[in-house]
């Protein structure tokens, strides 16, 4: 079963799924085995990971595409992925969907802002119109039903120019057309957050994202709203900063640093165990 089927039936089981966001193929593997049943690549920590860039556009279609081709192998469980915009008119649209399917990615988000887009709880977003956005959507469908393999996450960032009763009407307008996941971006608070759950049909992702625009709720409370997914997607990248800077401290003063994984324990995780186990398999001995 592909990892786009097994999403389709995770979507359709009963319980909120928890979803630590990835950056690269380490940390999608982290996620993992730690038992959560989802991850996604998170444009904002992917550009500040690789690139020490901020998540203003500068990273595009071919850098994610790479990255998703890097990362899907790496784990066993459904990898959704930031799309941006789509990067272009409706056909980039469906050369992105299309591209992001054939790397093994089970579910694309693609968002109604104007390009250059930026993280949606940053300052300075714009949204394209009404038309122009269901364009995107429209797109994306067509290349799902045509028979690329991945469900579509319709995002609206409405909420932060428009108010919140547009982007409740964005949102509907995507489940309608048949969006598989809506994600309304930033709402300010929980009786907003249960007006979108409220009135706009199909599956909802929730943004944690901490010292976000969205107040921080627990699993628990998000599934008792109408949220299908809890979306983490800075908690790794912020956690791994974190952790690097106590260990340079401790360098820069001339200490060990001892809260890091044992070296056996990195050798499992970047494979080299099962590298040697599998190699075992084909001796090198002479065949007279």
């Amino acid at each position: 079963m592909s990892t786009t089927a097994t999403l389709r039936a995770q979507l359709a089981a009963p319980g909120l799924l928890t979803m630590p966001c990835c950056f690269d193929a380490l940390s999608a593997r982290l996620v993992a085995e730690a038992g959560f049943p989802i991850t996604f690549i998170s444009g904002f920590a992917l550009a500040a990971a690789r690139y020490a860039l901020p998540d203003t556009g500068l990273v595009g279609y071919a850098e994610m595409t790479a990255a998703a081709r890097a990362i899907v192998p790496a784990v066993p469980i459904p990898v959704l992925a930031d799309g941006d915009t789509g990067y272009g008119n409706p056909l980039n649209v469906r050369r992105t969907v299309r591209a992001y399917a054939d790397a093994g990615v089970a579910c694309i988000m693609l968002e109604d802002q104007q390009w250059p887009k930026r993280c949606g709880h940053t300052a300075g977003k714009q949204v394209v119109g009404r038309d122009e956005a269901l364009a995107r959507i429209r797109a994306a469908l067509d290349e799902r039903d045509a028979g690329a393999d991945i469900l579509i996450m319709a995002r609206t960032d409405a909420r932060h120019t428009h108010g919140l009763e547009e982007a409740l009407w964005r949102a509907r307008a995507f489940a309608e057309m048949g969006a598989d996941i809506t994600f309304l971006e930033a709402p300010t608070d929980r009786d907003e957050m249960a007006r979108y759950c409220a009135e706009v049909p199909g599956h909802k992702m929730a943004n944690m994202l901490e010292d976000g625009a969205t107040p921080w709720l627990s699993p628990s409370q998000l599934q008792a709203l109408g949220f299908k997914i809890a979306a983490y997607p800075l908690t790794l990248l912020s956690s791994a900063a974190f952790a690097m800077r106590a260990a340079l401290a401790r360098l820069a003063a001339g200490e060990a640093v001892e809260a890091r994984l044992p070296f056996t324990e990195l050798r499992r995780l970047t494979g080299f165990d099962a590298y040697e186990e599998a190699l075992a398999r084909y001796p090198s001995g002479s065949l007279d």
